[in-house]
């Protein structure tokens, strides 16, 4: 029976739980063992060393969203068996402190990202603008886009007539984005009073002159509450850490056939494909336009609506994730 380790610096971290996870239960299906490990940050070195007996009882090990410098990439890998190095944010840089500003880009935690990638066997990316930061060290790159369970998520009333309800679904660090489309949607409120703007969310803002509807993040609730709404939104700041994002809020809203509205950033212009299951908007006014169009239109909501999910079904199946990670893990076990 082959062992696989899987490791992160948070296990309740978005993204380890939708991209690692999500492959315990099929590995293990498979006749694999899986154990689920948090590891340190800082430390380094030291950190590796320490878990010299578990690296062994791996065929396998994961690292998600880890770095490491070359001194310990070395290490792990005379410690350990086969690695994969799996990134789905751009961790190669730092997120801009304040909208607009560029992201922060060192030369150490470059460093860091490049001995990790020549370190390993494969780095396995969640998009095309992580694989080619990684393929000028790494031996190998595959593309494993983070991908969503569609059977979590009813198909949303989002072409039904009468009052519309926008949704933003994501972390409090992430608000900050929405706040670039404040002013449309404001706009938009004076037009259209009944419209509602849902955030789900363990915080929120306080804007006065949009109708907010606070829903707390749950795993159990949040499909419910984004397949009860009708248009989805993604904006986002044209720089190196947003590119690097794998656009998963998309892959959400389209699951629950909510026609989308984003900012044509990195994975966003791959996860809407503009006219067909949602539109690009760049400026404040393209965010109102578009927005505007959805709004006065439920038969063209519907139709978007039923595109995305079709979409999102045939590109971003949490099958066809599994089948291609479990696909790569026996390979590199040699099962």
């Amino acid at each position: 029976m082959p062992n696989a380790l899987l490791l992160g610096y948070d296990l309740e971290q978005p993204s380890f739980r939708h991209r690692m996870r999500s492959l315990v239960r099929p590995l293990e299906c498979a006749g694999w063992s899986v154990r689920l490990e948090r590891f340190p940050s800082g430390r380094y070195g030291l950190r590796t060393w320490e878990r010299r007996a578990l690296w062994r009882w791996a065929q396998v090990v994961v690292l998600h969203q880890i770095k490491l410098s070359a001194i310990e990439a070395r290490l792990f890998g005379a410690l350990s068996g086969r690695l994969v190095f799996d990134v789905d944010d751009a961790i190669y840089v730092r997120k801009p402190r304040r909208l607009g500003e560029p992201a922060d880009d060192s030369p150490w935690r470059r460093r860091k990202f490049a001995a990790t990638c020549r370190a390993v066997d494969v780095v396995a990316a969640g998009s095309e603008v992580l694989a080619a930061a990684a393929r000028g060290a790494a031996r190998a790159v595959e593309l494993l886009p983070t991908s969503v369970d569609t059977a979590r998520y009813l198909p949303s009333g989002a072409g039904a007539e009468g009052p519309v309800t926008i949704v933003w679904i994501g972390s409090p660090e992430n608000l900050i984005y929405l706040e670039m489309i404040h002013p449309a949607l404001a706009r938009l409120s004076v037009r259209h009073p009944d419209l509602k703007l849902r955030i789900i969310c363990s915080s929120f803002p306080n804007w006065p002159d949009v109708d907010l509807e606070r829903v707390a993040w749950s795993e159990a609730t949040e499909a419910a509450s984004l397949a009860a709404a009708h248009i989805g939104v993604m904006p986002l700041s044209d720089d190196a850490w947003a590119r690097g994002k794998c656009a998963f809020k998309l892959l959400q809203y389209m699951a629950a056939s909510l026609p989308c509205v984003a900012s044509p950033v990195g994975a966003n212009t791959e996860a809407v494909i503009d006219g067909f299951n949602g539109f690009h908007a760049t400026g404040d006014l393209e965010w109102e336009r578009s927005l505007e169009r959805l709004i006065v239109s439920a038969p063209l909501r519907a139709r978007l609506g039923a595109n995305g999910r079709a979409h999102v079904a045939k590109r971003y199946s949490m099958r066809a994730y599994q089948a291609g990670y479990l696909a790569l893990l026996a390979r590199l076990a040699g099962t």
